[in-house]
């Protein structure tokens, strides 16, 4: 069974910092690249970024240069380092595998952040 545990979500300032952590399950970690997604309230969930297995990274345009993501092998953990925060990066963080470009159909319960002064 995938399991995926995400935390670190958060009420920041504009111009803030979180990190996010999402442990999952080794039958998945081990062979997939993994990635963040996040859901804004009334909007569809959309890709952030991603990580292969050999640590090659991808991430949407609105997060390039303040966002960073990353791979503890050994915990079977990836994060996602956010820097300069903006209000429009309010949303339900995700993370899952990404296998050929799509994510699996199962997901964690997700962490909220929340960006306003």
């Amino acid at each position: 069974q995938v399991q995926l545990v995400e935390s670190g979500g958060g009420l920041v300032q504009p111009g803030g910092s979180l990190r996010l952590s999402c442990a999952a399950s080794r039958s998945i970690f081990n062979f997939y690249a993994m990635g963040w997604y996040r859901q804004a309230p009334g909007k569809q969930r959309e890709f952030v970024a991603k990580i292969t297995t050999g640590g090659n990274m991808m991430y949407t345009d609105s997060v390039k240069g303040r966002f960073t993501i990353s791979r503890d092998n050994a915990k079977s953990t990836v994060y996602l380092q956010m820097n300069s925060l903006k209000p429009e990066d309010t949303a339900v963080y995700y993370c899952n595998a990404d296998i050929s470009g799509r994510p699996l159909s199962s997901w964690g319960q997700g962490t909220q952040v929340t960006v306003s002064s």
